[in-house]
């Protein structure tokens, strides 16, 4: 794998930025000489002219700056919306060509859905956790010859810095002296190991650069030992910081954000169509083309859910709290919805999956029996020896209990030969009780093996050519091959040695003729629930897949564990030699992508999105932060990174998938009442199009006033403002359910004209049965007029607010789903006003008149018919499946 680009590749598709700088690589190939002429600077480091040159020409060693969004990008944000845009158009007609009361509806209307997104867009940015300078610590810097401490910020390449264990690497360097050097590179490969860190040997360029040896980088950190390097890149020039660029780009729009896109021009369209028709046909059957041209502006708000951002809102906003009490944060609302939509979940492997914690998984004696023995022997050479404990030592350490029976207290040590890269042993030389110096090595078997001359079985020497050794080195390959980390334990005890002048009594020479105890073997063992979470996202239709940068060997006996079949796995190497094609292709079958670089994993997600899949990623290492920009939602923990925390939608307080499977189910509650006002309000506006439009053509005036059209759209999307408190039936839950047009569209076609049938009814019954064909005199026309509209206004209120329950439900309404009971409240209040409206002032002021007494109870049966219907064809379009 390597995370360079090749020339070779970049025409064949679309590259990521991330890459190593050309100088770290030659660096990398240089000998410790070569390196500083060419950074011109040397073992004493630079001098306070050098650095003040290079400080201008580089800039300050940082990554990001506070990125918090201010309040007019916010008050921006809210306003740039198709539908508000198209309403305050609309208002501005209005007011422009004398219908002020009309404008003053709209104005409010953006007021409201305006105003209510602003405030919950900014009370979520001011809980998100913000994205600060990475670089906030100090180095430890040559300059002219002495060591000072100064902050990162200021350091320049050239410089030559100081490692110690715990250090944070504070650019690209190029290790020009180690000693027991041992970096944590996890945040940027995933890998749970540290590995080795020299000066030595120049390696060719072409290694992949995350490999390379003699390279440490920024957002790394020395795990032990001690090392001095010379700064090669700092800031944007390092590795990380080519990370952090590919993450400052405005992120690309999210399923949600595409799909509403595409529902905003599906109106639009019908108003084309519609509302010309309109203004033309009353035009010319009314002959007031001023009328007309306000009922056609009036249409247009009619087709127009003008509180759909205040509705898409107050359901994120209340999701936001929901998922809050379920331990997880969501910085960006619209994410909560692509959650519920997601049906791919890509993650990292280290600590979601596993427990992000090295254990001593296995000590065993060369006959492959557990043995208290071998672990004693292992926490004795963890526990004299100097400098800090690596993960492997910490993890031997925490077996306590094994103090006694290794003798602690009754040891002393007398020596201790370090690690080195070369031979990979470290041994330490303990005094027994009885007077005998011990010597107890561990390390790679490899390495323990040819050195020892035979071994030991229940106090029996065996020789190194035995069965039983042959059986161990099965088991070795085995434990290595399933992502074990192993160490060979071999002791010689020898009498205590005398004196010496210069040095130490024991040295390398002293690890031969050993004996063979046993093995010990440390892994990152899987989380307890995390193969019943991957069920349980299975099960709800999420497929998961695992992108991580550690070796294949690990990652396969992890997904193996968890319950996640891997038939095939895709190396980062693959991934880059891959066309985009041929990836989006490859990613739909596999389920593991091993050894992949921060670019590859931005690849890859976007190679599913492709697909037609709503991605999620879930990380919290500096080398997640590309997918987590890239992806639909980005999901990480309180514990990530500042870059990764800062790229990513949703923050959980715990990392683990069983609460991401909440987040999951909450996402799709959250969409399905979404779901719930789109469906309801585009099929009852499209239905009182038709309506409109026939009425238009016979009905001798205009069948509703513009400011009644108004006002009817307006306590109807008041009446939707609980939604967001609704219940959600079980079964909309139980798989991802992503936006789709074409059902959509079926919904409002066979849905819309249902209200239409039962408007139509309302027609003839106001134009026959009361009269108001009756124009003859201005007097009898103004009545006719006013009673028709109130009649039809009221039908139409009340149709639109009680159909809510037979959409809102694949079942039964009332009988086998029900809605929560403010939906229920603020229906029966619509209702209310409605019915009363034209009884009091405020009805007379938008022209309505009082309805006869027989009108009830034809509305009555007008409403049962009506809900009868809509039942009946819902029922219809369920089964074949069409919605």
């Amino acid at each position: 794998m390597s995370d360079i680009l090749p020339k070779r590749l970049l025409a064949g598709h679309e590259k990521p930025t991330i890459r190593v700088s050309p100088l770290v690589l030659d660096a990398a190939a240089l000998e410790v000489s070569a390196v500083y002429a060419r950074l011109a600077t040397g073992a004493e480091g630079l001098g306070a002219a050098q650095v003040a040159a290079r400080l201008a020409e580089h800039g300050p060693n940082v990554l990001a700056r506070d990125r918090r969004v201010t309040f007019p990008r916010l008050l921006w944000s809210a306003v740039l919306n198709p539908l508000v845009i198209l309403l305050a158009i609309l208002a501005i007609v209005s007011f422009s060509t004398g219908d002020p009361r009309a404008g003053s509806m709209m104005v409010l209307m953006v007021v409201l859905s305006v105003g209510l997104k602003l405030y919950q867009e900014a009370k979520a940015d001011s809980a998100a956790a913000k994205l600060k300078a990475m670089i906030s610590v100090n180095a430890t810097v040559l300059r002219d010859g002495a060591s000072r401490e100064i902050p990162l910020a200021e350091l320049v390449p050239g410089d030559v810095v100081q490692l110690a264990a715990g250090d944070m690497i504070p650019g690209d360097v190029r290790i020009v002296q180690a000693k027991d050097l041992f970096v944590t590179q996890g945040s940027l490969t995933g890998e749970s190991f540290p590995v080795e860190k020299h000066a030595a040997a120049p390696v060719a360029a072409t290694t992949a650069p995350l490999d390379l040896p003699t390279i440490a980088f920024l957002g790394t950190s020395v795990e032990s030992g001690s090392a001095s390097a010379v700064v090669v890149a700092t800031g944007k020039d390092t590795y990380l910081g080519g990370m952090a660029q590919s993450i400052s780009t405005q992120p690309p729009p999210t399923a949600f954000d595409r799909d509403i896109s595409k529902f905003t021009w599906l109106l639009l369209r019908f108003m084309f169509v519609m509302v010309p028709a309109v203004f033309v046909i009353n035009g010319f059957s009314k002959g007031n083309w001023v009328e007309a041209f306000f009922f056609a502006v009036a249409i247009a708000v009619g087709l127009t859910p003008e509180m759909l951002p205040m509705i898409v809102t107050v359901c994120l906003s209340k999701g936001a709290v929901a998922m809050g009490k379920k331990k997880v944060i969501v910085k960006r609302l619209n994410a909560i919805q692509n959650l519920g939509a997601m049906d791919v979940l890509c993650t990292d492997k280290t600590g979601t999956l596993t427990m992000d914690k090295v254990i001593l998984e296995r000590h065993c004696d060369v006959a492959l029996r557990e043995s208290d023995a071998v672990l004693a022997l292992a926490y004795t050479n963890s526990h004299f020896q100097t400098g800090l404990k690596n993960v492997l030592d910490r993890a031997v350490l925490a077996h306590e209990e094994t103090q006694a029976h290794a003798r602690i207290p009754q040891m002393t040590k007398v020596d201790e030969i370090p690690f080195d890269f070369e031979r990979r042993i470290m041994s330490v030389v303990v005094r027994t009780p009885e007077g005998m110096d011990l010597v107890i090595s561990k390390g790679a078997p490899e390495a323990i093996f040819p050195r020892c001359s035979s071994s030991e079985l229940d106090g029996a020497r065996l020789p190194m050519d035995h069965a039983h050794i042959e059986e161990l080195v099965r088991e070795y390959e085995r434990l290595s091959a399933d992502g074990f980390r192993v160490l060979a334990i071999a002791t010689k005890q020898v009498p205590p040695k005398g004196a010496v002048v210069h040095g130490t009594p024991y040295g390398k020479s002293d690890e031969s003729e050993l004996i063979l105890q046993g093995y010990v073997a440390f892994f990152d063992p899987p989380k307890e629930t995390c193969a019943a979470a991957i069920a349980d996202l299975r099960g709800h239709g999420v497929a998961v897949k695992v992108i991580t940068g550690d070796n294949d060997l690990v990652a396969r006996k992890i997904c193996k564990e968890v319950g996640l079949p891997v038939d095939a796995v895709l190396l980062g190497a693959d991934v880059e030699r891959m066309s985009d094609t041929e990836l989006a292709e490859a990613s739909e079958k596999v389920t593991l992508f091993a050894r992949v670089s921060p670019a590859h994993k931005q690849r890859i997600i976007k190679a599913l999105q492709s697909r037609g899949h709503t991605v999620g990623f879930m990380g919290d290492g500096i080398n997640d932060a590309p997918g987590l920009h890239a992806a639909d939602v980005g999901i990480s923990v309180d514990t990530a990174v500042d870059i990764a925390k800062a790229s990513a939608d949703m923050i959980l307080l715990e990392k683990s998938l069983r609460v991401l499977d909440e987040g999951v189910l909450e996402g799709r509650k959250v969409f399905a009442n979404i779901s719930k006002y789109v469906r309801m309000g585009a099929s009852s506006n499209f239905g009182n199009m038709f309506s409109v439009l026939g009425a238009s053509v016979f009905v001798p005036f205009l069948p509703m006033l513009p400011i009644q059209i108004l006002s009817n759209n307006l306590l109807y999307d008041i009446g939707q403002t609980t939604i967001p408190t609704d219940s959600v039936d079980a079964d909309q839950i139980q798989r991802p359910r992503p936006w789709n047009i074409k059902a959509l569209t079926r919904f409002i076609v066979f849905i819309g004209p249902c209200s239409s049938v039962f408007d139509y009814t309302t027609y003839f019954v106001m134009l026959y049965l009361f009269g108001c064909w009756n124009v003859s005199t201005p007097a009898a026309a103004i009545h006719s007029a006013s009673l028709f509209q109130t009649g039809w206004f009221v039908e139409s209120l009340l149709t639109q607010t009680l159909i809510i329950h037979v959409i809102r439900t694949n079942k039964l309404p009332f009988v086998q789903s029900r809605a929560s009971w403010p939906v229920l409240g603020m229906g029966l209040l619509i209702i209310a006003v409605g019915v009363g409206l034209p009884f009091f002032a405020a009805g007379r002021y938008l022209g309505f008149t009082q309805l006869p007494g027989r009108y009830w109870p034809l509305l009555a049966l007008t409403i049962t018919c009506y809900l009868a219907l809509t039942q009946g064809v819902k029922m219809l379009l369920l089964r074949r499946g069409w919605i």
